[in-house]
């Protein structure tokens, strides 16, 4: 499964992408607005940073204004995904921006439905969004599954399931295992996943008692 990282702010950003473990980034309006900054000079730094896709989102939610949009963040750098919502338009946004040739994302989506006509409309990625559906006391990860298994069912159908709304290295490893190819974290979750008391525990042992050695290694 790929990590993409789900944030605006370009420092984390690099840190992030030095450590290896950066495939791509999702941003949204919210994301871009707080850093304060025109969001064509966000997208273009964040896509010279990293080479992976670069999910920029429309604000638009008719059709001509979103393949408008569309067309104008994609023009920013070769590696824009372009972020529409699963609305009907937005199905059909994703469809003629796909036939123009470029990468689309599919956001917001909450059933395995839209996940379908996302597939059907030549998304890229579909981003269903799991934490939110926990929030609303759902199973948001059975929505993975679900929409794994109809992608495997129609081998023609070639989007990429990106985990969205992750909240918690737990949904990490569940997207994981029920299918996901890509999850989009928070940097602080993707930090989180490296951490275990035991790991703390056992160091801390290790190196206490190394230091009666009296030793150096260097």
């Amino acid at each position: 499964m790929k990590f993409f990282i789900d944030t605006a702010d370009i420092s984390e950003i690099r840190e992030l992408a030095a450590a290896g473990f950066v495939d791509g980034v999702t941003t949204n309006p919210s994301l871009v607005s707080k850093t304060g900054r025109p969001i064509s000079d966000v997208i273009k730094e964040i896509c010279q940073t990293i080479e992976g896709p670069v999910s920029a989102e429309v604000t638009a939610t008719d059709l001509d204004g979103m393949i408008a949009e569309g067309e104008r963040l994609a023009g920013i750098a070769a590696n824009v995904a372009v972020k529409v919502p699963s609305t009907w338009d937005g199905f059909r946004a994703c469809r003629a921006l796909a036939h123009l040739g470029h990468k689309v994302n599919v956001t917001l989506c909450f059933s395995a439905n839209q996940a379908l006509l996302a597939a059907k409309a030549g998304a890229t990625f579909i981003s269903p969004f799991v934490g939110r559906l926990d929030d609303i006391g759902l199973d948001g990860m059975e929505l993975i599954r679900e929409i794994r298994t109809i992608y495997d069912n129609d081998t023609s159908l070639a989007t990429e399931i990106l985990a969205s709304s992750i909240r918690t290295p737990l949904h990490v490893k569940q997207a994981a295992m029920a299918g996901a190819d890509v999850a989009t974290v928070p940097p602080a979750v993707l930090r989180n996943l490296a951490k275990h008391p035991l790991t703390d525990k056992g160091l801390a042992s290790f190196l206490a008692d190394w230091s009666k050695t009296g030793q150096a290694i260097l």
